[in-house]
């Protein structure tokens, strides 16, 4: 049974490596897993490389790209306007990495961020900026290894191993291993064998009091590291492509006709057809027939002829692969539609799987939301210290995109039929204004609540809208008549003479 078991597992587990030398959070004898995803395996199906896998892991990229483009990258709100600002001119220039993030981790499992400030790298190509905030992605796989307080579990140290080979002066081949270990406050820089050029071994100091280094990890909630979304359907991309790859050599064997001869004398059959004589000579030597350009077979009575055909090639193996593509939509949470299926057929599943679609996407939104937020902690951090700035508040409120399933016609009659209501309600004094403003606010986008601590609240719109509705029509023409009296009498001296 072990041995059953063990061969089962091996061929199922292909996107989950072994146990590696992580030092991990233990308390009363629970530890955290340690296991890593197949980061190359990971790419691999994604752009669909692996020969093992091509004729299904084509539903790779699809699931990753939709949920990404649904997802959407966040708005970072804060209250203080000098931090809306830093936040604003950071995170715009760093969209494109921002969506990278988010694809890399939902792909890989793991993907780690390194805010750095420059100010000697790229100098020139940004004058505007003395020093400015670099956001770089680290490859997952070079991470080795994360140490934790075993007690709070918070990190203490990010271990970073890369690999360099190059030609030096005399053009001889070099290489070194570089080992960086990530602390608060410092950095520390191991090589070994050749020295990379630019490359400075030893500790090397940083002012910041935490590491800025941000971790996205997808679920792996019981992890060191997280889970990637194909590894739930990794086995039904496997078994997708050994059936389809089946039916296909199938298909090529069995889609070519084959000739069916029911002959009552053979000798006379090839004396009239093919000018052979003695039958029995003809086949002693190994004779073969060719039948190309015959296109008119001379038969007896009882002779008959016919073609074997095969009335489907794929057999039960169309039935087997549709379950394995449910398979493949179900344990993905991805709506048939988005992988381009025939949309008659799919026509259910818009209707129907894409209020799961937002539910799913939201709750992914939220599983990130505690890392973009350190980072713009850490954004934030960063600015201060080195340009002696000072915020009130680094705390930030995440802004998503609404996710809508209905078209712009459903969702203008649903806005005209509360306002219908609203404005009824008003006029019949069962609902206040407050409480009908805070209510359309959640409908438009563009409205702020009735009252606001902070900022800008709907009441003052409302009121200065009212303000400039009372105005004369031509208040702006009469305005612009007494500006230009005022200039021409501002220009004449005293005796009233320019």
């Amino acid at each position: 049974m072990a041995s059953w078991w063990g061969k089962v597992a091996g061929e199922i587990s292909k996107l989950r490596g072994g146990l590696l030398g992580v030092t991990a959070g233990s308390i009363g004898g629970y530890s955290l897993d340690s296991s890593k995803v197949d980061y190359e395996m990971t790419k691999q199906l994604y752009y669909n490389t692996n020969d093992s896998y091509k004729l299904g892991a084509g539903f790779a990229k699809p699931i990753i790209n939709n949920k990404v483009s649904f997802m959407g990258i966040p708005a970072f709100k804060s209250q203080d306007p000098e931090a809306q600002l830093v936040l604003d001119s950071f995170f715009e220039a760093n969209s494109s990495n921002m969506q990278r993030t988010k694809r890399d981790t939902l792909r890989d499992g793991d993907c780690y961020v390194w805010i750095t400030l420059e100010d000697q790298e790229d100098a020139s190509l940004y004058p505007e900026q003395p020093t400015r905030l670099v956001y770089s992605i680290i490859p997952p796989g070079q991470v080795t290894e994360i140490k934790r307080d075993p007690l709070t579990g918070s990190v203490l140290e990010y271990v970073l191993v890369s690999f360099h080979q190059w030609l030096d002066e005399k053009g001889e081949k070099k290489k070194g291993t570089v080992t960086q270990r990530i602390r608060r406050g410092e950095r520390v820089v191991e090589v070994k064998d050749d020295i990379p050029e630019g490359i400075e071994v030893g500790v090397h100091p940083t002012p910041w009091d935490f590491i800025p280094i941000i971790h996205f990890k997808n679920e792996g909630d019981e992890g060191v590291y997280g889970q990637s979304e194909l590894e739930a359907v990794e086995p039904y991309l496997k078994a997708y492509h050994d059936i389809l790859l089946h039916a296909i050599k199938g298909s090529k064997m069995h889609s070519t006709p084959r000739l069916k001869l029911k002959i009552k004398s053979l000798s006379n059959f090839l004396k009239n057809n093919f000018g052979v004589k003695d039958a029995a000579e003809f086949a002693k030597n190994g004779g073969t027939l060719d039948l190309d350009g015959q296109e008119l077979l001379l038969m007896e009575g009882e002779d008959d002829a016919s073609f074997i055909e095969v009335k489907s090639a794929t057999g039960d193996a169309q039935v087997l692969l549709k379950l394995l593509f449910y398979c493949i939509v179900d344990a993905s949470e991805t709506p048939e539609f988005v992988f381009g299926v025939h949309t008659p057929s799919s026509l259910s599943s818009v209707k129907e799987q894409m209020p799961i679609l937002i539910r799913s996407i939201e709750r992914k939104r939220e599983h990130f939301a505690e890392s973009w937020q350190r980072m713009a902690r850490i954004v934030l951090a960063m600015t201060a210290q080195s340009e002696n700035m000072s915020f009130e508040t680094y705390s930030t409120e995440l802004k998503w995109v609404n996710i809508e399933a209905r078209t712009g016609e459903e969702i203008s009659k649903e806005i005209l039929n509360v306002v219908n209501a609203l404005v009824a309600a008003l006029g019949n004094n069962i609902i206040s204004e407050e409480a009908a403003v805070n209510y359309l606010a959640k409908l438009v986008d563009t409205m702020n609540n009735y009252v606001e601590e902070n900022g800008e609240n709907e009441k003052d719109r409302i009121n200065a809208t009212r303000i400039n509705r009372l105005r004369m029509p031509d208040s702006d023409d009469l305005e612009g008549q007494l500006t230009t009296i005022k200039k021409q009498l501002s220009g004449r001296g005293a005796d009233g003479e320019t």
